[in-house]
């Protein structure tokens, strides 16, 4: 999928990382079925807790951006987030039983908490850039996941969530995500960046985002 030169750059650098994110056997089950039901639900209310950080990072994209189309941007992914995919996991759970409140409650699994507050970390103490380094192989990552496994997936058991993530209206979001990433690295260090030692670092942010998605899939394992 076409996320914009920065994505493909950053994820070409973090090489076997991202492969064993995007292809980890949490999401071979997804595509075939296997994934035991009870490791999904678990998963769902622990990403549910990751949304509602993972927005608070979006929000603070608002107040680092740096032009009016920058916060508007961050803005709509904040509904997106709130109104839209955390929509997608009450219904999942409600069809299993598990009504919002009980999702609220959801204790927090150590490699979420490690995960979310790395972004919010990224958000604080970095710039625009570096936040959006930070949230890019989340957004894109099941961007990426999702459209592969609407091509390839062998059973319907999860069905919805594939169509969510593979979705037109998931991929326009991510292309919308990288292009922000394009024009927000362009904006603030010229069309050369690549070239810049701040990029190495953006780099090493993504990577490690990355790395922490490799530990929110394998928690998904272990109920």
């Amino acid at each position: 999928m076409d996320y914009g030169r920065a994505f493909q750059a950053m994820r070409h650098a973090a090489g076997a990382d991202w492969d064993r994110y995007a292809r980890h056997a949490f999401v071979e089950g997804l595509r075939d079925g296997s994934l035991p039901r009870a490791a999904f639900l678990h998963y769902l209310r622990q990403d549910y807790v990751f949304l509602i950080h993972f927005s608070r990072a979006w929000a603070l994209g608002i107040v680092k951006a740096g032009t009016l189309d920058e916060m508007q941007a961050c803005s709509a992914t904040v509904n997106a987030l709130l109104q839209e995919e955390m929509a997608l996991h009450v219904s999942l759970c409600g069809e299993a039983g598990i009504p919002e409140a009980e999702l609220l409650a959801t204790e927090e699994r150590s490699e979420n908490a490690a995960y979310t507050r790395f972004v919010m970390d990224c958000g604080f103490s970095g710039d625009f850039p570096r936040l959006l380094a930070a949230l890019a192989p989340c957004v894109m990552g099941y961007g990426e996941i999702g459209a592969r496994l609407a091509a390839e997936k062998t059973s319907e058991a999860y069905a919805d969530w594939i169509a969510t993530y593979g979705g037109d209206d998931y991929q326009g979001l991510c292309q919308s995500v990288g292009a922000l990433l394009d024009a927000g690295l362009e904006r603030r260090y010229g069309p050369d960046y690549q070239t810049l030692p701040v990029w190495d670092d953006l780099c090493a942010t993504f990577a490690q985002a990355t790395r922490l998605e490799v530990g929110f899939w394998q928690m998904g394992l272990t109920p």
